[in-house]
């Protein structure tokens, strides 16, 4: 039995094959015509758009979905300037909580206060009333912790990354998020992901990326995400990150094992691996993970069970070990079946052109973030600080990656930052360096058509005959032009990362036929 079709109907639509059409007939989940209001067929159902824009539905290529529901229901750190500031949050927050419970934030970054000083372990105990507390920065590649956190957690006086002040990286800070996210029942990680799949969904999100793994997330806090993909929420594609753990990804159900198996930290924590010395805090030049071996023998595994791979890797570095490691592999099961994978590398921040002729060579598909540039970009900011302004102007090279032929998914690494893909589509376009802007048009098909051909969806993510129903309806406030929204200011001076212009607003996002969001909805 067929489900009732509906006909939406009185809109302007981003069908680049037919720029003239107004209207859509959905049928079992997929777009069964396509053309003017005046030649539509009937239909069981009619939708009127309102003159409303109707464009492919987003995927968001890289987030962490029960950290980005806990991120909305927590305690937001986003806004602190100052580490009076975070304390007195901290403190507003901790006083309605039992006294034995944790307190969990996220979304500092000192780089933006205009005294960068940072708590210690003491004065967050007693913001927090003696509570454990556990505050990830921006980057979640390091945290703030207080005593009595530090004191339920010794194993991490003894690891790489640990300082008494309470600013824990690299191994410690891993010890010590999963002590304080043990915490975190099992109904609230369900309540957490729901509640981060439905406000994907109210942003025109139907797909998301997860990227778990033994560092990230348990198994169980994996499995059953991927357990209620599509449920009436965005579907979700699940990356295992764990090295040599192809097999165990494919048993968890997921679609690739890569993601956030880190061969470096982040910039945040001064942990990605770049070639040059840090030029604040204490130098050096971060820490890679992994060898090259160790990345030729994971896409090997991957290729001898038949799944897509992949690293997160942000500084040149690190890249330069993956890229290292991906020739290797080429030895082993030739270059054109590593191509055929698509592995990915996540982020991909700092790079050059022999860095971004590697991915050309080997296929690999860049699994990046354009908010990083908005937020921490150009002059004045944390790049700037970490790396100096030349070389934070090279960051984020989304612009000539595209225009050499790699193959770009765009993404916002929630909780890292904001589930925001206008803006990130924007951010792309108005990138700090000049250089590296890429049309709106490509960008929008990087957020779109790219996040679905990064598993191996290639007929997803356009509005055309026979294609799925997925897509979105969005008001416009600056209105559109060419079958896409107005994103940037009209007078050139006012353009930039900081543009005030209205982003759309999402009225319903449609997967595969089915209703995932409407506007004004309970």
């Amino acid at each position: 039995m067929t489900n009732p079709s509906t006909l939406y109907r009185g809109g302007l639509l981003h069908c680049p094959a037919d720029p003239t059409a107004t209207a859509l007939l959905v049928a079992d989940g997929t777009i069964t015509w396509l053309g003017t209001d005046a030649d539509a067929p009937a239909a069981d159902r009619v939708v009127d758009l309102d003159g409303a824009l109707v464009t492919p539905a987003f995927v968001d290529a890289h987030v962490h979905a029960t950290d980005t529901g806990l991120a909305l229901s927590g305690l937001d750190l986003s806004g602190a300037r100052s580490a009076g500031e975070l304390l007195d949050a901290v403190a507003g927050f901790a006083a309605d909580l039992p006294a034995d419970a944790v307190v969990l934030g996220h979304g500092w970054d000192e780089s933006s206060w205009p005294v960068p000083r940072l708590p210690d372990a003491g004065e967050l105990d007693r913001a927090a009333g003696g509570r454990r507390v556990y505050l990830s920065q921006a980057s979640i590649h390091s945290a703030l912790v207080s005593a009595a956190l530090l004191a339920a957690c010794p194993e991490a006086a003894g690891s790489a990354g640990y300082d008494a002040s309470g600013w824990l990286r690299r191994d410690a800070h891993h010890v010590v998020r999963a002590a304080a996210f043990a915490s975190v029942t099992r109904a609230q990680r369900v309540a957490a992901q729901r509640r981060a799949l439905e406000h994907a969904a109210s942003l025109g999100i139907a797909a998301v990326h997860e990227c778990g793994g033994p560092e990230i997330s348990d198994e169980e806090d994996f499995t059953g995400l991927l357990g209620i993909s599509g449920a009436g929420l965005p579907e979700v594609y699940g990356y295992w990150g764990e090295l040599g753990g192809a097999a165990r990804a494919r048993e968890l159900g997921a679609v690739g094992a890569g993601g956030d198996l880190f061969a470096d930290g982040a910039l945040g924590s001064r942990t990605a691996h770049v070639s040059r010395d840090y030029l604040d805090g204490d130098g050096g030049c971060g820490h890679g993970y992994l060898s090259a071996e160790q990345v030729r023998d994971h896409l090997v595994d991957c290729a001898a069970h038949g799944l897509q791979g992949g690293f997160h890797a942000i500084g040149d570095a690190a890249i330069g070990t993956v890229l290292a490691g991906f020739a290797a592999a080429a030895e082993r099961v030739g270059t054109d079946r590593l191509r055929a994978a698509r592995h990915r590398v996540e982020h991909a921040e700092i790079m050059n052109k022999r860095l971004i002729a590697g991915f050309v060579e080997f296929g690999i598909v860049a699994s990046m973030q354009p908010a990083f540039d908005r937020l921490w970009g150009g002059a004045g900011r944390m790049y700037e600080a970490r790396l100096g302004l030349d070389r934070s102007l090279e960051s984020n090279p989304m612009g000539s990656m595209h225009a050499v032929g790699v193959a770009l998914a765009f993404g916002s690494d929630s909780p890292v930052t904001p589930l925001d893909p206008w803006g990130s589509v924007r951010a792309a376009a108005a990138h700090h360096n000049p250089a590296q802007r890429m049309s709106e048009r490509a960008a929008f098909a990087a957020h779109t058509r790219g996040g679905w051909r990064a598993v191996h969806l290639d007929n997803e993510g356009v509005l055309a005959l026979g294609a799925p129903a997925t897509f979105a309806v969005w008001s416009t406030p600056a209105g559109v032009e060419r079958g896409l929204p107005v994103l940037q200011a009209g007078d050139p001076e006012a353009r930039g990362p900081q543009d005030p212009t209205p982003l759309p607003v999402c009225r319903r996002t449609v997967l595969r036929g089915e209703v995932i969001y409407e506007e004004g909805s309970a």
